[in-house]
């Protein structure tokens, strides 16, 4: 049996459990109510763009180093998968906030931030599909992926916690401590678990037979 199809078995096994505790099993939260359920598709999907940014950053790096286009290749697809779970974070927090807030947006800081995460990652497909030489693409993309990264912890983790949000703290409070029911904490770790999978499935689907660049 080949990795995708192991995974794929395992992403779908994964996947149906996880719906069967939100919907069945995750009790409602204070304040939240069941709408506290979105929250179990909303956090996997920003981990794993930031997992996904990451990775992208890092084959940037791999293939600045080796020049082989394999690593421009993973580093590419990891960035557009990136960018897709960012569009699915931000509908799911859109959701959440009219359900709540009574608007689908409203510049709370977190939504601000996750903006300018998409306007700096949307910059960086149209940087691709804007050049067509191969190697500078790939020596640009690999540079920009590099420095982008670099925006990502600010934008996604401090940023948003230096000003009065809305946005609410599902896992960890105030004060530092987990604050969540114990079959609610399990189940997160779950979904987080099924992201991760289903981003490492996406990339093993989209995988290509190596190209190495040709010495200029």
């Amino acid at each position: 049996m080949n990795v995708k199809k192991t995974l794929g078995i395992l992403l779908a096994l994964l996947t149906v459990a996880v719906l069967y505790a939100v919907f069945f099993l995750v009790p409602p939260a204070e304040g939240l109510g069941y709408y506290v359920r979105i929250a179990f598709f909303h956090i996997p999907m920003a981990w794993v763009s930031v997992l996904a940014f990451l990775l992208s950053a890092w084959w940037g790096a791999m293939y600045l180093r080796r020049r082989d286009m394999r690593f421009d290749a993973l580093s590419a697809r990891s960035a557009k998968l990136g960018f897709l779970f960012v569009l699915l974070a931000t509908g799911s927090g859109a959701v959440f906030s009219k359900l709540t807030w009574g608007a689908y947006w409203n510049w709370d800081p977190r939504q601000t931030t996750i903006f300018v995460l998409l306007l700096i990652y949307g910059a960086y497909l149209t940087l691709r599909a804007a050049m067509g030489e191969a190697r500078l693409r790939a020596r640009a993309s690999a540079v920009y992926a590099l420095f982008s990264f670099l925006t990502v912890p600010f934008l996604v983790f401090i940023l948003p916690r230096l000003y009065f949000s809305l946005h609410p703290s599902p896992v960890i409070n105030g004060s530092g401590s987990i604050d969540m029911d114990t079959s609610m904490l399990l189940t997160l770790l779950a979904s987080l678990a099924d992201g991760t999978l289903l981003y490492a499935f996406l990339m093993a689907e989209g995988k290509k037979e190596p190209r190495k660049e040709e010495t200029p």
